[in-house]
């Protein structure tokens, strides 16, 4: 299941090849791994190498320089000897996994609040074994007879309930935002009302999931949002509009992006969740790649 899918089935329902290099990609800078940046970068693998065993879908995520890799629902299929497997591989490749999503449960419907929990505590022991220490949850749709305010208060309390689970364990807990055309459904499709949120969580370990991709459809003011809420960002997702493919595609301008991550010393994942139009491995390399190289440039 792809992350698209699972977050409606949890809601209850060729161009060229594009780059935004402005030089050519030194492959040694995008897979060495010894390029410096304030923060980490990350693939969401459900937008990448379908149809290949696990173990290759993560040498190709390797080969492209990354290492790390974000997962959806994957593990829900694991058997013991595969989650052996894999750590072993990821291992072997030094890479780790660091965000999962696997909540069946939304957080603001409180009819389901148990469910949601159990639904946690089941992915923290998931977490433990493959050392992942950022978990991603959804709100779920629009919750009928439910007003606005109250759903709105149950996303608060059902995330503070959470946060109780992670108190001190180095967790991160995340919410997302989805946008409408994806999900005309969904409950949280709004930035400001999702940093409204976790603004009254009030918890350290209770952060925002800040979809790019999602937030330009939904309304844009990317980087006066990200300036004003820096603080309770817990990871960004990448991906350009129209069509969910790589930065330089599209209308979003991740240079600029980039540079304001850098200057307000953002040091969590931003994740690559596209569909490469061109070689996958030759894609993310550059995406990384110019990532990293933008935001070591000075600031003004």
């Amino acid at each position: 299941m792809n992350r698209r899918t699972f977050s409606k089935t949890l809601a209850g329902g060729m161009l060229g090849a594009a780059t935004l290099a402005r030089g050519p990609l030194d492959p040694a800078a995008a897979g060495s791994g010894l390029v410096e940046s304030p923060f980490k970068i990350s693939i969401m693998i459900w937008t990448v190498f379908h149809g290949l065993p696990f173990e290759q879908r993560l040498e190709k995520v390797a080969e492209a320089g990354y290492r790390a890799v974000e997962l959806v629902t994957e593990t829900s299929k694991w058997s013991e000897d595969d989650f052996r497997r894999y750590n072993k591989k990821r291992g072997e490749l030094g890479i780790t996994f660091d965000t999962t999503c696997s909540v069946r449960h939304g957080v603001g419907d409180p009819s389901v609040r148990e469910g949601f929990l159990a639904d946690v505590r089941e992915q923290l022991k998931i977490m433990e074994k493959i050392e992942c220490r950022t978990l991603n949850v959804m709100s779920g749709n629009v919750v009928p007879g439910l007003s606005p305010e109250a759903q709105h208060a149950s996303c608060v309390e059902g995330m503070k309930r959470a946060a109780e689970l992670v108190d001190g364990k180095g967790i991160t807990l995340l919410l997302e935002n989805i946008d409408l055309e994806e999900n005309p459904h969904y409950y949280m499709w709004s930035m400001p009302d999702a940093f409204k949120i976790i603004d009254e969580v009030n918890h350290p370990q209770v952060k925002v999931l800040y979809d790019f991709f999602h937030a330009q459809i939904s309304g844009g003011n990317l980087i006066s949002n990200l300036q004003k809420h820096i603080d309770k960002v817990g990871l960004a997702h990448i991906a350009d509009v129209p069509g969910r493919h790589q930065p330089g595609t599209g209308e979003i301008n991740y240079l600029n992006i980039y540079r304001k991550l850098a200057e307000l010393n953002y040091n969590r994942y931003v994740a690559m969740e596209f569909f490469p139009i061109g070689d996958p491995v030759k894609i993310l390399a550059q995406a990384r790649h110019e990532a990293l190289q933008t935001a070591q440039t000075p600031h003004s």
